[in-house]
């Protein structure tokens, strides 16, 4: 379903590639946000779905779409990186779903420790955890092996107890 859309999309077809913006927006902003400031994600996403627009024409393996896709948003959220490296990122007051200071608060927390994590756990429990995509859907909109994601969500989940457990203490 996936390779069709990207076919119609690369062809120019916008509604195919409003469809898959909608199907993947969210893996999209998982991944950046495993990466960047909440604050500065939803302009990412904007930016690689701008590359992704011009660049689909040139992908050769409509199926290869959720790998490519992937890539480019580490890539971008890695440039974005760099380019505000020394700078200060501190984290937005305002993360989605949270309500109350004391929640903020804990999501920040929550949210920094999965941060410090290696790359493949910040990802994987950012679009579990956050976007909430099921270990099967993180799978199939990212490339990674079914597998591979149960893997990383169990090690990722293991060491992010840890991490907060030490916090509290």
């Amino acid at each position: 379903m996936d390779s069709d859309l990207v076919r119609r999309a690369g062809q120019g077809d916008r509604s195919a590639f409003g469809l898959l913006y909608e199907r993947y927006a969210r893996v999209v902003h998982g991944i950046i946000l495993a990466r960047v400031a909440p604050e500065d994600a939803e302009d990412l996403v904007q930016d690689v779905f701008i590359v992704v627009m011009r660049r689909l024409p040139n992908l050769r393996a409509p199926e290869a779409f959720p790998g490519w896709i992937a890539t480019i948003a580490r890539n971008r959220a890695a440039d974005h990186y760099r380019t505000r490296r020394g700078q200060s990122e501190p984290l937005s007051d305002r993360l989605p779903g949270t309500q109350s200071a004391g929640a903020r608060l804990e999501a920040h927390r929550i949210l920094d420790c999965i941060r410090s994590l290696p790359e493949a756990y910040r990802e994987t429990l950012v679009l579990r955890l956050v976007e909430e995509f099921t270990g099967p859907e993180i799978a199939e909109r990212t490339g990674l092996t079914t597998e591979s994601v149960r893997v990383n969500l169990c090690r990722g989940m293991k060491l992010l107890r840890e991490k907060l457990g030490a916090g509290s203490k």
